[in-house]
């Protein structure tokens, strides 16, 4: 446990930040999950709305340093992938 009032104060943040980043990470992750959930349906107009917002999604966590640019441009690359093999 923390022993100084800032340290305490530091902890507290970091709890709250820490829950903030939990939801902006499963929101993210929630996305891709409805994209590939819709594309081995083969509903292509879903996909497509999905896909949208999933790299909205993903782009928003590379600004807020949830995730490396490589790792975002490799999630955005396979879901586009899966989403134009429907078409």
């Amino acid at each position: 446990m923390p022993n100084t009032p800032s340290a305490k104060a530091s902890l507290k943040k970091n709890l709250k930040r820490r829950e903030h980043n939990r939801g902006r990470r499963s929101t993210m992750r929630n996305w891709i999950k409805r994209t590939l959930e819709a594309v081995e349906e083969g509903n292509l107009e879903a996909a497509e709305k999905n896909f949208v917002m999933a790299t909205k999604m993903i782009d928003k966590n590379v600004k807020w340093n949830q995730m490396h640019r490589n790792n975002a441009a490799r999630k955005k690359s396979h879901l586009a992938k899966a989403v134009n093999a429907l078409r």
